[in-house]
């Protein structure tokens, strides 16, 4: 992906601390990402969404009343939502595999540990503009496809044997 692919990508960054979010809006300059808004707080967030039309968020895990977790959540699955299927990096210092799989499971695109490194949000960002994931829709789940790879040798329709249930309707395959 050349530089000027991301000319045109907006973005959206919902971080609470000043010093990340400085970080993080330089890097994406960095790249060539010139339509940058930045909120505080998810209810700015969400109004932000309404008029700027963001293509990707990235979303702090800790935020003040509500945190990373809600506001994909609610991304996701709210009525009001503004775009249920925009591509959400979460950011956090937090790595531990359960705080990441409750990311994950909440609907997060990505998962990008701080301190950021350029390459790695490079890395993050360049497979949801080239490669986006198709979005699942389950009775307990709605949000990028969490399988990160398709494997050759199944050839039927469903993941599990207690899928037979499943119906194929709540499937976005778009």
């Amino acid at each position: 992906m050349s530089e000027g692919s991301f000319e045109r990508i907006r973005v959206l960054i919902l971080e609470d601390n000043t010093h990340m979010s400085t970080i993080l809006r330089t890097i994406l300059q960095g790249f060539g990402v010139r339509n940058i808004v930045e909120t505080r707080d998810a209810a700015d967030a969400f109004e932000t969404m309404r008029s700027a039309n963001p293509d990707l968020a990235l979303v702090d895990y800790m935020l003040g009343d509500v945190d990373g977790l809600e506001f994909t959540r609610l991304t996701r699955t709210a009525s009001d939502s503004p775009n249920k299927y925009l591509p959400i990096v979460m950011v956090s210092g937090h790595t531990d595999r359960s705080r990441i799989m409750e990311a994950i499971n909440a609907g997060v695109n990505e998962y990008l540990a701080k301190p950021v490194r350029p390459v790695d949000l490079y890395n993050r960002l360049v497979p949801l503009i080239e490669r986006p994931r198709r979005f699942v829709k389950s009775p307990g789940y709605f949000g990028p496809d969490r399988r990160r790879r398709q494997d050759p040798r199944y050839a039927g329709p469903f993941r599990r044997a207690s899928d037979q249930d499943f119906d194929t309707a709540d499937v976005d395959f778009g």
